[in-house]
């Protein structure tokens, strides 16, 4: 019996459950919309696989064995999974979607894009509840166990394999400072700006040094470093109210009138843009939620415009 179960077709045990359920072949027939002929090859097959007289034939139909109804269970049980996920995938109605929706994210990432992005998610699927939170170190098995639907974060820091990563924008880089800063405004070289006071955005990913520091390193220099702050606000008035610089992004500007973007110091392409990445479980890819996630997490960043980045001379 081992062999010919590896080789049976799903579809009989579904016929072998509506010839249980209903007891008449004929009946059989007309519900899954087959002929009579190709039920009565179903169940020849059937009890060649199970080795049993699986139905008496009688004056009004057929009589299932002990196996039959047995089968039949085990059969339900089997099939059940699968119809729900195929249901879920005819039935899923974006616009009635109630669930609840987390979405994890760099905290950088939820500080500029935040509140558009939410915009947008509301609009694909607005009657789900949502929770946009950062992500922390006990996210990631937060994820794998599956109460984290979608993670965006910087494409740098790698995930398991377990995740499915995509990218989906880039944020171009400057030196982030006051207007008129004393030496930025004549020069960003390395040298000029060795002994210059640091402040940087505070993230779970990063270990002692990060790859920025690592270039002032590779150029014979400690890296200054007098603010690290999970706070927009107090990084701003760091920076505002003092010759601090940052390798920052445009959008910092948004936050005070009084910053401007200066040039990088010489450094290698690759590191002159941030790369987002987002992500959710390889189990999920297909799930038609997750799809629509995906879709309306790439429109919003296609749609996005960084803004001019007004460096300095």
């Amino acid at each position: 019996m081992k062999n010919n179960l590896e080789q049976l077709d799903l579809n009989l045990l579904r016929l072998l459950k509506v010839v249980v359920d209903t007891r008449n072949t004929s009946v059989t027939a007309e519900r899954l919309g087959i002929s009579q002929t190709s039920v009565s090859r179903g169940l020849a097959k059937l009890r060649d696989t199970f080795g049993d007289q699986l139905f008496i034939r009688k004056a009004h139909g057929v009589e299932p064995s002990e196996l039959a109804e047995k089968l039949a269970v085990a059969a339900e049980q089997m099939l059940s999974p699968f119809t729900q996920v195929l249901d879920a995938y005819q039935s899923f109605d974006a616009t009635k979607y109630q669930g609840d929706i987390v979405i994890a994210c760099e905290l950088t990432l939820l500080d500029i894009f935040g509140n558009g992005l939410y915009q947008s998610l509301r609009q694909a699927l607005p009657q789900a509840k949502f929770k946009l939170v950062y992500w922390q170190p006990q996210s990631l098995q937060a994820m794998l166990a599956r109460n984290i639907d979608y993670v965006l974060h910087y494409s740098m820091y790698n995930l398991p394999q377990e995740i499915y990563t995509h990218h989906l924008s880039n944020i171009a880089l400057n030196l982030v400072a006051r207007k008129n800063h004393p030496i930025l405004k004549t020069t960003s070289d390395w040298q000029a700006i060795k002994d210059i006071a640091i402040v940087k955005h505070a993230s779970d990913y990063s270990a002692k040094y990060d790859v920025y520091d690592e270039l002032f390193i590779t150029q014979g220099i400690e890296p200054n470093i007098s603010l690290v702050s999970h706070s927009v606000p107090i990084i701003v008035d760091k920076l505002v109210h003092s010759d601090a610089i940052s390798i920052n992004s445009s959008y910092l500007l948004k936050n005070n009138q009084q910053l401007a973007c200066y040039p990088l110091p010489p450094m290698p392409e690759r590191l002159k843009a941030l790369s987002i990445s987002g992500g959710y479980l390889q189990s999920r890819r297909g799930y038609p939620l997750n799809q629509l996630l995906h879709q309306t997490i790439q429109d919003f960043f296609n749609a996005i415009t960084q803004p001019v980045q007004q460096k300095q001379p």
